[in-house]
């Protein structure tokens, strides 16, 4: 068994012809979210990967084994939802809508691709656009504020909602020298924050 702990996210620049002769590891989306793992290559050899937590494999990517060799990510086919319209406004509302569920959606210039989903599929055909079955490769966003399969319920969301707050506290700073949302010691409260801006005589 190969040891695999080493990941190059595509692009990574290695020769094409290397990428070419490197065995395939090819995994549906689910098993790509997965930092530990243990799989069967395209050559037979079996696999164990040990990857940093939060770890997501692209189709592309190329992982390292211990011994130095290559082994190339594919996305495998798995069972979708192909979501089209003929209105473009229609696809932005079901994108909008299965964002509110944190559906993992795939995001094409003219698509949206999902795991295939039963009640995803009615909800989508009442919001008036086309859902059709398909066995495709299923490339979802990453996460805003960090790479990762995001659901409501799962420690990257947690790790992704860490980084947001971090975010705003950064841009909405701490850095006034005063805390927000108290009284400033003028008696009274106006519910905003009091800066350069404000009109307020500082």
């Amino acid at each position: 068994m190969i040891k695999i702990d080493k990941l190059l996210p595509a692009p990574h620049g290695i020769a094409p012809v290397l990428v070419r002769r490197a065995p395939k590891l090819v995994l549906p989306f689910g098993e790509r979210s997965k930092s530990r793992l243990r799989a069967v290559l395209d050559n037979g050899a079996e696999a164990a990967l040990f990857l940093p937590r939060g770890t997501v494999l692209r189709g592309g990517d190329l992982l390292v084994a211990e011994d130095g060799t290559f082994v190339e990510v594919q996305a495998a086919p798995e069972s979708v939802l192909e979501v089209t319209a003929t209105d473009p406004l229609a696809l932005m509302r079901a994108a909008y809508h299965l964002g509110n569920r944190h559906t993992p959606v795939e995001v094409g210039r003219d698509y949206l691709r999902l795991e295939f989903d039963a009640v995803l599929a009615d909800m989508l055909a009442r919001l008036g656009v086309q859902a059709t079955r398909a066995e495709l490769p299923f490339e979802p966003e990453a996460g805003a504020y960090g790479g990762g399969h995001k659901h409501g319920h799962d420690a990257t969301f947690a790790e992704d909602y860490a980084a947001a707050q971090a975010v705003f506290h950064d841009h909405h700073g701490h850095d006034h020298g005063h805390d927000h949302g108290h009284s400033h010691d003028h008696g009274h409260d106006h519910g905003h924050v009091h800066d350069e801006h404000c009109g307020h005589k500082h």
